[in-house]
C-alpha cells in the first residue's frame, strides 16, 4: 500500500488527462510508496473556474495561466522557485515554447511549470479540400471564400472569439490592454469585432456553441475541410485517433490577414502545487511536478500518451513529428509569437464576464460600439482593483 496518496485535478480530454495518468503510473512504478490520483473537470471549467476552491481540495493542479495573478495575490500555490533547483528552472525557460514558461511567472515567483503548450492554429483535411477543388487558404479572404462554400468548421464559442478578438486587434495594429483607459482604440476594436462577426455570420449560428474540440470532431466527418482559428490539438493529427476518418487533420499557421501573419492568443496548461501541501506531501508533489516537466518525460511518455508538451525540444523531436504529421514543427512558429493574456488577480473574472458580452454581440443583441464600451467598462472596473499589471508582456 502506498504511504503517500496525492490528489490532482486536470481537464477532461485525452490531451489533458491521459498524460497525467500515464506519468502518475510511471512515477508509482519508480516510487511504489506514492500514488497520484487524477480527477477531471470540463474544458469550460478549466478556462473560467476560480482556482481558490480547487487548491483547497487538490495537491496538484493543471491550470490556465490567467489564474496566476489570483494565485500570487492570495497565496494559493507553492512558489516553485523556492524549492526546485535553479538549473532545472533555467532549462525550463530555455526550452519554453514561446512565452509558455514565463506566463506562469508573476510577482517574482514561478507558480507553475509549463507542461502543455497551445495557441489557435489552422487545421485542414487535404482530401476534402481537393475533392471540393479548393487549396488550403493562404489569406483571410481565401478563407472567407471557403467558408461561403460551407467547408469551414469554426470554433466560434464566445470565449474562443474573445481570444480571436485579441489576435485581430493585434493584426489591426494594437496590442490589447496596453492603454490604462481602454483595451484598444475604438477603430481597432470595432474593426476586429466586425471581422469576427462576419466569419461567424457566414459559418452560421451553430458555430457559436462550438469549442475547438467540437470543431475538430466535425472535421473527422465528410463535410468540413478547414478550421482557420482554433487551439491546436495534436491528437487529431495522429492516425487512429479520429476513428470516423481515415484522414487525420493537418495543422499549420492560420491564414494571413492584412498581409501579416496572425499573432494568436497563447493557451496551454501549467502544473501547479497547492499551498496546502506541507512536509512529505510537498516534497512528493514537487518531485512529481519536476518529473512531468522534465525533457525526457515531456519528449517521450507525455507526448506518446496523447499530451501536447510544453517543452520545446519535444516539439522538435523527429518521432513526435512523425506520429503527428509534423504538427509540432508546422505550428511552432505560431506559438512562438503568441500573445499572452492579462494575468492580474481578477483576470479570470474579466474573461468570464467578457465572454457574456461577446455572446451578446455574436447573437446581434448589441452593436460593436456597445460591445467595445462594455468590455472597456469591465476592464477598467477589474483592473482598478488589481495590483499586478495586466499587459501581455512578461
Amino acid at each position: 500500500m502506498p504511504s503517500s496518496v496525492l490528489q490532482g485535478i486536470t481537464w477532461g480530454h485525452t490531451r489533458g488527462y491521459l498524460p497525467m495518468v500515464a506519468t502518475a503510473q510511471r512515477y508509482n512504478e519508480l516510487h511504489p510508496d506514492v500514488r497520484i490520483d487524477w480527477h477531471i473537470r470540463s474544458l469550460q471549467s478549466f478556462a473560467d473556474e476560480s482556482i481558490a476552491t480547487l487548491s483547497a481540495k487538490y495537491d496538484l493542479l493543471v491550470i490556465d495561466h490567467p489564474s496566476i495573478g489570483e494565485a500570487a495575490s492570495r497565496g494559493i500555490f507553492t512558489p516553485l522557485d523556492n524549492f526546485l533547483p535553479e538549473n532545472f528552472l533555467q532549462d525550463q525557460a530555455k526550452n519554453s515554447v514561446g512565452a509558455s514558461h514565463g506566463s506562469y511567472h508573476i510577482a517574482d515567483h514561478q507558480w507553475a511549470l509549463a507542461i502543455d503548450a497551445a495557441a489557435p492554429v489552422a487545421a485542414s483535411r487535404p482530401d476534402l479540400l481537393e475533392a471540393n477543388r479548393f487549396a488550403a487558404p493562404e489569406t483571410w479572404e481565401d478563407m472567407l471564400e471557403l467558408a461561403r462554400a460551407g467547408l469551414v468548421a469554426l470554433a466560434g464559442l464566445p470565449l474562443d472569439c474573445l481570444m480571436h478578438w485579441y489576435s485581430l486587434c493585434i493584426n489591426e495594429g494594437q496590442t490589447p490592454f496596453v492603454s490604462p483607459t481602454t483595451i484598444v482604440d475604438a477603430e481597432v476594436g470595432m474593426a476586429a469585432l466586425a471581422a469576427i462577426k462576419e466569419l461567424v455570420t457566414i459559418c452560421g449560428e451553430s458555430s457559436i456553441t462550438r469549442n475547438p474540440i467540437a470543431a475538430y470532431e466535425l472535421m473527422t466527418g465528410d463535410s468540413y475541410a478547414y478550421s482557420p482559428l482554433a487551439y491546436g490539438y495534436s491528437n487529431y493529427s495522429r492516425m487512429g485517433y479520429a476513428i470516423r476518418s481515415h484522414s487525420p487533420l493537418v495543422f499549420g499557421a492560420p491564414p494571413k490577414r492584412l498581409g501579416k501573419s496572425l499573432c494568436t492568443t497563447l493557451g496551454g496548461a501549467g502544473l501547479a502545487v497547492s499551498a496546502r501541501c506541507k512536509g512529505l506531501v510537498l516534497d512528493t508533489a514537487l518531485n512529481y511536478a519536476q518529473f512531468v516537466a522534465s525533457g525526457p518525460v515531456q519528449t517521450g511518455l507525455f507526448t506518446a500518451s496523447g499530451g501536447q508538451p510544453g517543452y520545446r525540444s519535444a516539439w522538435l523531436d523527429a518521432e513526435n513529428n512523425r506520429i503527428t504529421r509534423s504538427f509540432f514543427t508546422d505550428t511552432l512558429g505560431t506559438l512562438d509569437r503568441a500573445y499572452v493574456r492579462p494575468r492580474h488577480e481578477r483576470a479570470i473574472e474579466f474573461q468570464t464576464c467578457a465572454t457574456v458580452v461577446m455572446d451578446s454581440y455574436l447573437r446581434s443583441r448589441s452593436s460593436s460600439r456597445e460591445t467595445l464600451n462594455a468590455l472597456d467598462d469591465l476592464d477598467r472596473r477589474l483592473r482598478r482593483v488589481s495590483s499586478h499589471k495586466p499587459e501581455g508582456t512578461l
